[in-house]
Parts: C-alpha cells; structure tokens; sequence
C-alpha cells in the first residue's frame, strides 16, 4: 500500500470521534484493501449545488461524525472572524441525521456560541424560516434530501448581509463556501477542539409562526379532494397543519409512505419514474382532484392531475413553473421573476407578457435567492419559490397549498389546472421539456465528455445541424462561470449539458418549442435515443 495514504488514513483514524467508522476503516488497513480507501479517502467532501452530500460511511470522502464534526468546525472558525455568534440546526430523519445534529452542537457550542437546535425532524424549509424569523446568523439543515437513503448531508444558510453578498437566509455561494472550505481544511485535530452541550432546543413557536404565515398563501379554501405523498420523509405533519389551518380538506394521505422507513421505492424522489404511483392509485380509488408529492425534506413539490387527454399524469417541474408563474403575474404583478439556465423559456415570456422584470440564473436554487424582490422564483427540478419573505429558499410546502388554491380557484370557475397550461401554451407555444440523466460510477467521465465537446464541437447531435454552442465555463451573458455546455440545433432546440451538483449523474436538459403538445412529444420522441447514444 501507499505509504502517503497509510500514513493519511491512520491519522484519521486517531481522530476519528466515532468508534465505528474507525473499526472500518481499520479493518482495510489489516486488508490491506488499498481500492477501498481510496474512495474513502478521494479528498474532503465538497460544498456543491445544494451543500454538502455523500453516502453515509468512513473516511474524509463519506458522510460520517468525523466530516461532519470538521464542518461545524470550520463554520465556527468562519462564523468567530466575522463577529457572528448565532446558528441554528435543523434536521430530517435519515439515517445519521441525529448524531450529525448532536456533533454540530457540541463543536459549535464549544466554541463559545449560541446554538439553538429545532425540536424533531422537520422540513428544509422550517429551518430557513427559522434562520430568518430568529436573526440566526447562520443556518444548519442536516439533510441530503432527495437522495438514496446511503447518502446524508448538510445545507448551509447565512441570515445577514457576508462576504459582499446580501444573503437575506439563503444558501451559501462562492466564495462564501471557499472560505468555510479553508477553514476545516486548517483544522488540524477534531479531538483537541472544546466540546459543550450547552444549546437551546426549541419550542413549538417557531413551527406555529412557519404554518401560520404558509396556510395564509390559501385564503379562499375548499372541498378541493387531494392526495398526498411524503415520499418517506418530514413533510406530513407540517404538510396537514399548513392545509388544516388554511381550512382546506383534510389531505388524503399515502399511508406506506407518509414515515420515513421502510422506503417502498429505490429512489425517494418524486421524479423519478413510478415513485408517486401508490398516489396516483389512490387518487384513482378516491376519486381525487389533485395530487401533491414533496421529497423527504420537503423543499421540492412535485404534482399530478387528471388531464382529460390521457388521465392522472405528472405534470413536469416546467408546468407548475408555468401556472404559478402565469397566476401569480395576473394576480400580483409585481417584483422580479426568475429561473435557472436549465428551465423552460416559458416563464421568460409569460414575465415579458405582463411587463414583470424577469432575471435568468445559474442551476441551484440558492441563485434564485440571491435576487431582490423576488415574487416568484423556480427550477425545472421541481422546486418553487412563492413567498420569498417567509423563506428565501424553494419550498415544497408553500407550493402545496399555494397550488391547491389555484386549483381551488379554478374549480369555482368551473376551470382546471389542464384549462389553465392549455391558455399558456395557445398564447406563447407549447415547450416540451425533458431531463436525461445518465448515471456515472467515476465522475471523470463526465469532465472528459465535457472538455471532449469544447476540444471537438459537434456539427450534427441526433440528426440535426448544431447552430451553436455556449459554454458555460465562460459565459457571455453576465452569468458567473459554470461547468456545462448550452446548444442550439436547428430548429431551435435548445440542449443543456451538465454535472449534477448533487448525485454522480450527468444531467441533460432538452427544450422544444411548436404548435401542440403532440409534436413536441414526437420531436423529443425523435431526438431522445440518438441524444443519448452521443452523450454516453
């Protein structure tokens, strides 16, 4: 073996706080299993598009105490140079989440600051309240939400104005995520850090304040039927206290998935293929209206209806971007819309329609965030921003009862969500919209794919003439720099290649604009294969 790397892991070992994980790893040293360290030890886990996650395990490369452990203390470190002395930490119900919680604390506290921890696991969104409602200066959310059940991770928020940037509670950006980064890397021993257990755990106050100012998105309630999926997660309770008190229906729920274990799917993510059918089979049994799915934080709404054309189908992130979009520019037009590079153009035009200033970002929802005066702001992967003021972040739970009551709405005017897309689709075109995500067990796959297309750009990609192609990496249009590449081909499709940010996936995101949603469907039908053979 390695000597440099027997020498890295045995030094981790000695300051591992966690018995178990220093067993194992251990146990490769005695192995002598020089592959399986090296995943575990492929560098420090990095901030990316939503924090930091990873699956659950050993070693610097892995969720576990002694990542977490060094996070806290980086963030203590960056949080004393700034004069900051407030942080609050919220977390969900994976597995770890509890004793990364627990970890957090004792660093945090041990440093000499106050630390305040929510009472039980809870959604994403009810920490970033909490951030705000209590001028905490810095948020902790424990959570790698949507992700397989092996992965955790942990979120961070900044309550006031850091590093030049007005976070207003929004996630961390460059180079705030830099700085902290600098910091755990100059950690030197976890163990010889101070450890306290002198925090605050909360009351309910906070969660009431959270449900009382969310339920006030629906104040014309009423018998609207809806199902409800929290795909393994924390959203149920909060999810029925917010439509409880706004006085809509009680929510019909999908009872096997309303706890967080067992998982009844291999992926708890509403978007992935088949996750809400347990939902869609109940709102067939109990001949429901609507059907709402947050993902296990529930910072994510994802939708389905009963469309006249084909019956109850998912309405794609792009959709209930669209109606909400589209409402809330009749309804309150006023402020600045937004969406990431990656979503549909659609919103981009219903703005332009009703002279609302719209502004584009990168992929991430902690961009959207960052823009002032923000009345609405979403992203293609189902996340949505409809009361920016209670939570500057995208939030499931609001989308929820925001969307029953278009629905609610709508009903009254003998209408449904279907009658609404059809009048968005007749005024600007119908935009089919479709993600290709092909996963990767070496993300270094993708970076060749990638630096393969700017040495060598295509002409033809799936039998069609490439127009043009920007990249990303150095961008022209006043964006800051990404990795991923935008291209046109002819007829004005619009293809957009990407990392995930989150998950080993390269992601594809493919815009097509016509007439009827039948030929968007045939055109996407046409270009799906061929796209696929050339970015594998």
């Amino acid at each position: 073996m390695d000597a440099s790397l027997r020498s890295e892991v045995e030094a981790w070992i000695a300051d591992d706080p966690d018995a178990a994980t220093a067993a194992v790893l251990q146990g490769m040293l005695d192995a002598d299993d020089e592959i399986s360290l090296k995943k575990h030890f492929n560098g420090f886990l990095q901030f990316g598009t939503a924090g930091l996650r990873g699956p659950i395990g050993p070693g610097p490369s892995c969720m576990n105490r002694a990542v977490v452990g060094r996070t806290a203390a980086g963030i203590a470190q960056y949080m004393k140079d700034r004069g900051m002395n407030k942080v609050i930490i919220g977390r969900d119900a994976r597995y770890g989440s509890e004793d990364y919680t627990c970890e957090s604390a004792e660093i945090l506290s041990g440093a000499g600051l106050n630390v305040y921890i929510l009472p039980r696991p809870l959604p994403t969104p009810v920490l970033a309240f909490a951030t705000k409602s209590l001028v905490c200066d810095i948020g902790i959310m424990v959570t790698a939400s949507h992700n397989p059940k092996e992965d955790n991770g942990y979120k961070v928020y900044v309550g006031p104005t850091a590093d030049g940037i007005d976070y207003a509670s929004s996630q961390i950006i460059s180079p705030t995520d830099v700085l902290i980064a600098k910091e755990i890397e100059a950690i030197q021993s976890l163990k010889s850090l101070p450890r306290s257990k002198n925090w605050t755990v909360l009351g309910e106050e906070v969660i009431s304040e959270y449900v009382m100012r969310t339920s006030a998105l629906a104040p014309r309630p009423g018998d609207l039927k809806v199902v409800y999926t929290a795909m393994h997660g924390v959203g149920t309770e909060t999810a029925q206290r917010v439509f409880n008190h706004a006085g809509f229906a009680t929510l019909l729920l999908v009872d096997e998935q309303c706890a967080p274990n067992p998982p009844t799917v291999a992926f708890p993510n509403p978007e992935e293929p088949g996750a809400i059918n347990l939902a869609l089979t109940k709102a067939r049994d109990f001949g429901a209206e609507l059907v709402i799915a947050n993902d296990p934080d529930a910072d994510r709404c994802a939708a389905a209806i009963n469309d006249p054309q084909v019956g109850w189908r998912m309405l794609r992130g792009d959709e209930i971007g669209a109606i909400f979009g589209e409402w809330i520019a009749r309804t309150k037009p006023t402020g600045t819309f937004s969406n990431s590079i990656v979503s549909s153009s659609v919103l981009r035009k219903i703005s332009a329609h009703y002279g609302i200033n719209f502004v584009e970002v990168l992929t991430g929802f902690k961009w959207i965030a960052k823009i002032r005066d923000l009345s609405f702001g979403y992203e293609e992967a189902i996340g949505y921003s409809v009361d920016s003021k209670t939570v500057n972040d995208k939030d499931g739970i609001s989308a929820a009862i925001f969307l029953a009551q278009i629905a609610m709405d709508l009903k009254r005017e003998g209408l449904t969500l279907s009658d609404l897309l059809d009048e968005i689709w007749q005024r600007h075109g119908f935009h089919g919209t479709e993600q290709i995500s092909i996963r990767v067990t070496d993300m270094t796959a993708i970076t060749r794919l990638l630096d393969g297309l700017r040495k060598n750009p295509p002409t033809e990609i799936a039998g069609r003439a490439v127009d043009s192609i920007d990249d990303l990496a150095t961008p022209k249009d006043g964006l800051p720099p990404t990795d991923g590449l935008r291209i046109w081909l002819a007829g004005g499709i619009r293809i957009i290649v990407r990392p995930s940010g989150t998950e080993a996936k390269l992601k594809c995101y493919v815009e097509v604009i016509t007439k009827t949603s039948d030929e968007s469907q045939q055109l996407l039908d046409e270009i799906r294969k061929p796209l696929k053979e050339f970015l594998s």
